[in-house]
């Protein structure tokens, strides 16, 4: 149990010292590395090219084998990936027939429609059944007005488009990411292997392995579905193994006791005891999925996200932010009716069977709903599609009003602008550009040693000068320069937010419902209203990273305070302590492991936005991959994508480190692991 003498630092002295002792040294050595440094060894601040490992090249040459040449006897690679589309393109169809397109016959533009798809009354009954079902009527009027809500703002045919996609990405990679789950659980081996692979597939940008996708699934729809897998699969796949580890002793051993086989091990008794935890990683894969939607519409997906990289492409803030809130609209829905099933799932059945029709009332009602309305809509317009002259739109309003600011507040603005730019932007890029790759390397290896040892020193050591050895060094400085900067700043901002809101509960509902709101938008929107305020350039892309990344900085900012053992605060109160006192002396003290996973996710929210800010000009590693997608060149996209990814891990295991000894430091270590 921690008490108030914990809240004082265990004693480390032996450690400290030599930590200190190391990293005195190791900034010694840097500093006058960096100012006599260049006359004496050039190569230490510009990695030789002759000497650069052309991992591009590679990765080119191996693209090229396995569509032309790689074969399993009697089929090609080409075969195989072709065969994998035309399987996800078969339930995909479907999906689309039945909520968008109908049921046609011939392709393109002379296709004649059958049948048509579902009317949107149909589509709201049959929801707002589902959200009676799972949660009650407040869940079925929630998920009710959010379908309205798309059909008023006239997003209903697009997002009908997304929500096709959404249902035949989400059931895949629940399944796929279960299945690798439970594997690494069972095979030590295999959890191994999976994990660097797991950290790539969420810290690459998603553009960086959209040529490949291209190449082996071709432009469509079916290649937007494997993207989205490969982004939206390993939280699955994390949490199943998470969740089986945790599953009590007590419940294998009863297993063991009545003679389970190792399937039915798994199936009857650890999957069922870990139920609750794999339904939140199934909400997290809607979630993912959802914000794969944009980036998708790049590769032929439609819907809502071609939408909003068309707006964006037109700097049409009003029609962007209409298409980015049905997005919202559709993941709130989406998310409560998950989170409902998982709880109504949990709950054990009231009675005994009474026969198909008594034992589900509610979807009978639904296929009544969908008859009725179908029969209704092929009669009266009306009832099939939502009229168009009931339609309304704050586009053209919403756009005005960023063309208002920008009339009467330019000199304002560029005031601001220019002087961030001369006075922090710059000066801390050209810091950061003028440090020698191998004064860097020393630092974080050192940093690594100290915080965990000689393993986390070597990966931090060998992925980072793999980062100077492939040639991204310039760009990662540069991309480096942007997250850090954007990341000090909603730091900045978003941590007093959460300290704010962790105090007061009624403040807190609203700041929540902000930031749910601000993390469901599309990271496209943000870029919007930016370039039209601030033009294209390094600025405009911080004021767009720091608008998507402060919502980690909150909502763990105030996850932190929120957990801080009431009893403490009361001991603080009882000594004379005042409210500055218990804030910075024990609830800031030991919500900082806390505040520093926070820190931790607003660099990995920084790092997936900085990619999509090259659309705005920046010169960092986010260009190179937009570029690499515009020429179709794996190789490139690929090293690159391994570059922000590199950085992205480096960071995640420094600060996850230095947040596991605070956490020792604290005596938390048992409540935190």
């Amino acid at each position: 149990m921690t008490d108030v003498a914990s809240i004082q630092p265990i004693s480390t002295a032996k450690p400290r010292r030599t930590g200190a002792w190391i990293m005195g040294v190791a900034a010694v050595l840097f500093v006058v590395f960096w100012q006599y440094g260049e006359p004496l060894a050039e190569w230490a601040f510009d990695y030789p090219r002759n000497m650069e490992v052309p991992v591009a090249k590679w990765i080119n040459t191996f693209t090229k084998w396995l569509l032309n040449d790689a074969s399993f006897g009697l089929f090609t690679f080409t075969d195989l990936t072709r065969f994998i589309a035309a399987v996800v393109n078969v339930p995909y169809k479907a999906a689309l027939s039945l909520l968008s397109t109908g049921l046609l016959s011939g392709q393109g533009s002379g296709a004649i429609q059958l049948v048509p798809p579902l009317p949107w009354i149909a589509v709201i009954a049959t929801v707002a059944l589902m959200g009676l079902y799972a949660g009650g009527r407040r869940l079925a009027l929630v998920v009710s007005l959010c379908f309205i809500f798309i059909a008023v703002f006239g997003q209903w045919t697009s997002a009908m488009v997304t929500l096709a996609s959404i249902l035949v990405a989400v059931p895949l990679g629940v399944v796929g990411g279960l299945l690798l789950g439970i594997g690494a659980y069972r095979w030590r081996w295999l959890d191994r292997a999976l994990l660097p692979l797991l950290d790539l597939m969420q810290t690459i940008p998603v553009f960086a392995y959209l040529v490949p996708i291209l190449f082996m699934f071709g432009f469509g729809a079916t290649a937007a579905v494997v993207a989205t897998l490969i982004y939206a699969m390993p939280p699955m796949t994390r949490v199943t193994t998470l969740a089986l580890r945790r599953v009590p002793p007590e419940v294998k051993d009863l297993g063991q006791m009545i003679g389970c086989s190792q399937r039915q091990m798994t199936w009857r008794v650890l999957v069922p005891s870990a139920k609750e935890s794999l339904l939140v990683g199934m909400n997290q894969v809607i979630m993912l999925s959802l914000n794969m939607v944009i980036i998708a519409s790049m590769i032929g997906a439609g819907g809502l996200g071609f939408d909003v990289l068309a707006a964006l492409r037109r700097l049409d803030f009003g029609a962007g932010l209409e298409a980015g809130f049905a997005i919202v609209a559709l993941a709130i829905a989406l998310d409560r009716l998950s989170q409902a099933f998982a709880n109504r799932q949990a709950k054990p059945a009231a009675h005994e069977p009474r026969g198909f029709v008594a034992d589900h009332p509610y979807l009978l009602a639904a296929l009544g709903f969908v008859v009725i309305a179908g029969v209704a809509g092929l009669f009266v317009p009306t009832v099939q599609a939502y009229p168009d002259a009931l339609t309304i739109s704050t586009g053209t309003f919403m756009s005005r009003v960023v063309e208002w600011i920008n009339v009467n507040f330019f000199d304002t603005l560029e005031a601001i602008k220019n002087t961030l730019l001369i006075e922090v932007l710059v000066p801390f890029k050209r810091l950061l550009l003028g440090f020698p790759w191998v004064g860097v390397v020393a630092v974080l290896a050192v940093a690594g040693w100290v915080l965990r040892g000689p393993g986390l020193a070597l990966l931090v050591a060998a992925l980072s000068f793999l980062i100077a050895a492939t040639g991204q060094w310039e760009k990662a400085m540069i991309t480096t320069y942007l997250c850090g900067i954007s990341v000090l700043f909603a730091t900045l901002i978003g941590t007093p937010i959460g300290i704010a809101a962790a105090e007061k509960e009624r403040l807190w509902r609203w700041v929540q419902a902000g930031i749910d709101t601000l993390q469901t938008l599309p990271s496209f929107v943000y870029l919007m209203p930016a370039v039209m305020l601030f033009r294209v350039g390094d600025f405009t892309a911080m004021i767009a990273v720091v608008a998507y990344s402060i919502v980690p900085a909150i909502r763990y900012t105030v996850l932190g305070i929120q957990r801080v053992d009431p009893r403490l605060i009361e001991a603080g109160k009882a000594m004379g302590c005042t409210e500055w006192q218990i804030l910075t002396r024990i609830k800031l003290k030991l919500a900082l492991p806390e505040i520093m996973l926070g820190l931790n996710q607003t660099i990995m929210f920084a790092l997936s936005m900085l990619v999509i800010t090259a659309l705005v000009g920046t010169r960092d590693l986010g260009q190179e991959v937009y570029i690499a997608l515009t020429k179709a060149d794996p190789g490139r996209g690929l090293v690159a994508g391994l570059a922000v990814a590199f950085i992205a891990i480096i960071s995640d295991r420094l600060i996850s480190a230095g947040a596991m000894r605070a956490r020792n430091r604290l005596g938390l270590a048992e409540e935190g692991q």
